[in-house]
């Protein structure tokens, strides 16, 4: 299909979406880089880290493989040390390129590693996981996490190309489907009504890895975030509308510790939150409130968020970045596919902690799941 474009203050770059990306990646690497970079975890570089490879032998220019360890718990500046120091050991330029092959974590930090080795290299999102591919690997936002905050320490820069192969969305578990769908569904709620009502018709077909399907949300997803990235590249306004079901979602993550919840069960969870806050503040019919609710079921996300605790619940949001002098702002919905930024009343807020919290398991599983995981059963 053809590349959707994304327009920023330093230019435009191109996402590439087909089946077998992969081994067309050099078609994206910057004639004149000197070096190649890739940096990846051990179950991605294990499953693509040689095709990856072997798709760039032909363009003759030398390749660093950095692995650094999987998961969120470790968005972290120990590890982003860990690429500074093979970075600056390998005594890489400034014609240098990163290639970030992994899911939202690995575009995360290897963009950020990007923006500030040697106060900015080039980089290329080449993302594995449906989430990455259809959201943090579009639109430069870079970052790791603080143990007070996720991404909090980051910076705005944007790559030279996205590349996503939907091929590598078979090697998903199922867990790591149902987190990227959550952020699927996210786009129809805020941006696209009808996309919505596609999402509540197709769900069986997305969860199923229909290519066909996946292929339509995964372009739907860039060519809405492209729109936003090119109209507020930094979040001073319009772009803030992104994080509908975040500030609840961060919230989770954050109050049981990073990781024992996938970024996209948590938002997935925080969407519900954020309908019946709507509900409460803007009036979102109740109709509305409960298709969202059995679409985040449907897709085998929870609608039920974990007792933190009223008092660390509120703490955490608090430490939202879109909080505004000590007051914390959310994404609201006045009807789907419409999203505003405002402050909502402590009581409606404490109102919606307590519809919406429940005895749910903390674990979501028997073992922790990857930023990229095995094969789907």
């Amino acid at each position: 299909m053809a590349p959707v474009n994304v327009a920023t203050s330093a230019g435009q770059y191109p996402i590439h979406i087909a089946p077998g990306r992969l081994q067309h990646i050099a078609e994206s690497v910057p004639a004149n880089a000197t070096r190649l970079v890739v940096i990846s975890n051990p179950v991605v570089d294990g499953l693509y880290g040689e095709a990856l490879r072997q798709a760039l032998a032909g363009l003759n220019k030398p390749v660093l493989t950095i692995i650094v360890p999987d998961g969120e718990s470790f968005k972290s500046l120990d590890t982003l040390n860990i690429i500074y120091d093979r970075m600056l050991t390998e005594k890489l330029d400034r014609r240098a390129v990163i290639l970030a092959l992994g899911g939202g974590v690995i575009g995360d930090m290897a963009g950020f590693a990007a923006a500030t080795y040697m106060r900015g290299i080039r980089y290329m999102q080449i993302p594995t996981t449906l989430l990455a591919q259809v959201d943090s690997s579009v639109g430069g936002k870079t970052a790791v996490n603080h143990p007070l905050g996720k991404n909090m320490i980051g910076a705005f820069y944007q790559p030279v190309s996205v590349d996503i192969d939907i091929n590598v969305l078979r090697t998903l578990p199922a867990r790591e489907v149902s987190a990227g769908l959550a952020e699927v569904i996210k786009y129809g709620l805020i941006l696209d009504r009808a996309f919505f009502q596609w999402c509540e018709s197709n769900v069986a077909q997305l969860v199923a890895l229909d290519a066909d399907a996946l292929g339509y949300a995964i372009a739907r997803c860039c060519e809405l975030k492209a729109q936003v990235v090119s109209e507020d590249e930094k979040e001073t306004g319009l772009r803030a509308i992104l994080n509908l079901g975040h500030t609840f979602g961060h919230a989770i993550e954050a109050g049981l510790g990073f990781g024992t919840w996938l970024h996209g069960e948590a938002v997935a969870c925080g969407l519900v939150q954020a309908a019946v806050l709507s509900g409460k503040v803007l009036g979102l019919p109740e109709t509305d409130i409960a298709r969202v609710r059995a679409l985040v079921r449907a897709i085998g996300c929870p609608d039920i968020a974990p007792d933190l605790g009223e008092g660390t619940w509120l703490d955490l949001m608090q430490g939202d970045k879109k909080t505004e002098g000590g007051e914390i702002r959310y994404v609201l919905m006045p009807a789907i596919g419409q999203a505003v930024v405002q402050a909502a009343p402590l009581k409606q807020v404490q109102e919606t902690l307590s519809d919406t919290v429940g005895d749910v398991a903390i674990d979501r599983s028997t073992a922790q799941v990857s930023d990229m995981a095995g094969a789907r059963a």
